[in-house]
């Protein structure tokens, strides 16, 4: 299980959540950006990934590599649709977990929005980010990583140990 965070646009209180969290539970966690991150100081489990500039190419690296049983983190409702494709669970900054049942209606409304800014129509922006938002995603975040580490210690115990020895 590894964690991914579209980080172009993450606010730090979302990155400082999922940082404290991969060094308490020892889960991998990658930030994905164009630019220089800076990852927490000495917490191993999480990298930071520098990709090309241009657009969608930290998106297209989030896709290409989380996996099923991966938690993506992403305010960017494409991805998050090709994520969710994936059986990748994924969340936005302000704590609302993207499912098969609620992703098509965000990216029919997403494309309803790009398409009326298109015309000349100000749609506005999302609203600034407040603490109720960072309430929000460490709850939606906590129970969906829970979910998850649950997931992947059943799965590791239905393989059993692996005998190793070379003996007769």
């Amino acid at each position: 299980m590894k964690i991914w965070i579209d980080a172009d646009a993450a606010p730090n209180d979302v990155k400082t959540i999922v940082a404290k969290a991969a060094l308490r539970l020892e889960v991998e966690t990658a930030l994905v950006a164009n630019q220089r991150l800076q990852t927490p100081a000495n917490n191993p489990f999480v990298s930071s990934v520098r990709v090309e500039g241009g657009p969608d190419v930290a998106d297209d690296h989030i896709a290409e590599h989380a996996e099923p049983g991966d938690l993506a983190i992403t305010a960017d409702i494409p991805l998050a649709a090709r994520l969710v494709e994936k059986d990748v669970s994924t969340i936005d900054p302000r704590g609302t977990e993207y499912t098969r049942e609620n992703i098509g209606e965000r990216l029919s409304v997403r494309d309803f929005m790009d398409q009326l800014r298109s015309t000349g129509v100000e749609t506005g922006g999302p609203q600034a980010w407040k603490p109720q938002n960072k309430q929000a995603f460490a709850s939606t975040f906590d129970r969906v990583l829970t979910k998850l580490m649950r997931a992947a210690q059943k799965k590791a115990a239905k393989k059993g140990p692996t005998d190793l020895s070379t003996g007769p």
